[in-house]
């Protein structure tokens, strides 16, 4: 019979700017997650413009990261996605709850996302948060047979929650 130890102690968690070689670790995640992921260059792109581009630093490890755009009042939260191995122990709650701070900060009112029906994890995630869904966008997303819509899910930001 063999045992396991298992490491009781909380591993430091933190959230730190993305920098360019964080981007093909992140690409990685991107596609072991998604069936059509974002482009290294996508992400590129996101960091060029100044968009708020975060990563889950799980003691040194690249656990996930978060994308939001801030403008005229508005926040989109673009992208969040946590490392397989690395889900459900609250990263993507603190990467999102960083990322509405980050948001109220800048003087918006609300933040808005889209998130496929079919992943019931990440829309329950959001619904904790205060999000709630305000539409739906037709075919937003690609999919294995023709498209999938997405719920756009809003939340205001007077409060912190």
């Amino acid at each position: 019979m063999s045992s396991v130890k298992l490491d009781m102690e909380p591993a430091r968690v933190d959230v730190r700017p993305m920098h360019e070689f964080d981007i093909p670790v992140i690409a990685a995640i991107e596609k072991s997650a998604y069936q059509f992921p974002w482009s290294e260059g996508i992400f590129r792109d996101c960091l060029r413009v100044g968009y708020v581009c975060r990563v889950i630093d799980v003691a040194g490890d690249l656990g996930g990261y978060g994308i939001m755009s801030v403008g005229a009042g508005e926040a989109h939260i673009l992208n969040v996605c946590v490392r397989d191995e690395y889900r459900a122990r609250g990263f993507a709650r603190k990467v999102m709850l960083y990322l509405l701070d980050r948001a109220r900060a800048a003087g918006m009112s609300e933040a808005f996302l889209e998130v496929r029906p079919s992943n019931v994890a990440a829309a329950r995630l959001y619904h904790s948060l205060g999000f709630e869904q305000v539409g739906i966008r037709r075919g937003y997303y690609q999919a294995t047979v023709g498209r999938e819509d997405a719920a756009v899910l809003r939340r205001v930001l007077t409060q912190p929650k």
